[in-house]
């Protein structure tokens, strides 16, 4: 049953959501690195209160579109936009639950380590060779130069990890944060530019080598990988 609470926080969050659009038109128009301006003075533009100016602001952030420098000659800047950023914003279309999205992934890339440090004494070798087949199922996204497959074979190889942990509350955990991110997202968009072609390959062998680490029961080399792949999520996010 909806109360008046409820109704307030969906007016809320679409004037978030339109507030952050409108600032997206012009972070997209300007070059990576250029002022918009103060935060008070892009609120006023808006024509949005404080709260609902820092909701849009949070997300903008979230989507890698904007970034805010504090002190004198500060304020909100055009991101530099790296290729995992375009990946996310080029290739996914999400909902307006988009800030719940980007927790859920933060959340997942924390609990990767746990999950390899399963896999290293779990798998199987019939885990290995389903894992293979994902990875496999990577390479042909990327000779197609399809960041589709690409997106949606990389989740079923993070899924296939996932299920050769022997805790079922880390298993259940991980599989809900993968499916809280595929229920929100909204299409999976078509996306041509060379630098994101280029950097799907890198990524399928990031996770290529991470299985052969697997395989090998190689600590050392699994659990730099999986940190090498997060890491580089972190600062391009």
């Amino acid at each position: 049953m909806s109360t008046a609470r409820d109704t307030a926080r969906t007016g809320a969050s679409s004037r978030a959501e339109q507030a952050a659009q409108r600032m997206a038109v012009l972070a997209e128009a300007a070059q990576p690195g250029a002022r918009l301006g103060t935060k008070e003075s892009l609120r006023t533009q808006c024509a949005v209160s404080v709260g609902t100016f820092n909701e849009s602001l949070r997300l903008l952030q979230s989507r890698g579109l904007v970034t805010v420098r504090p002190g004198p000659g500060g304020g909100i800047f055009v991101a530099e936009q790296s290729p995992m950023v375009r990946l996310g914003n080029s290739v996914l279309a999400l909902d307006a639950q988009e800030t719940d999205v980007a927790d859920a992934v933060r959340i997942r890339d924390a609990l990767d380590p746990l999950l390899i440090e399963d896999a290293l004494w779990h798998a199987s070798p019939a885990d290995i060779a389903d894992l293979r087949e994902q990875i496999e199922a990577m390479a042909e996204a990327v000779t197609a130069a399809d960041p589709v497959a690409f997106v949606h074979a990389n989740w079923k190889l993070h899924a296939r990890i996932a299920a050769i942990s022997p805790n079922p509350l880390l298993r259940s955990l991980y599989k809900n944060l993968l499916d809280l991110i595929e229920a929100h997202t909204l299409a999976v968009l078509p996306a041509s530019d060379q630098p994101l072609t280029e950097y799907i390959a890198e990524r399928h062998e990031l996770h290529r080598d991470l299985v052969d680490a697997l395989d090998a029961r190689d600590r050392e080399a699994a659990l730099r990988l999986i940190h090498q792949h997060n890491t580089s999520l972190a600062d391009e996010g």
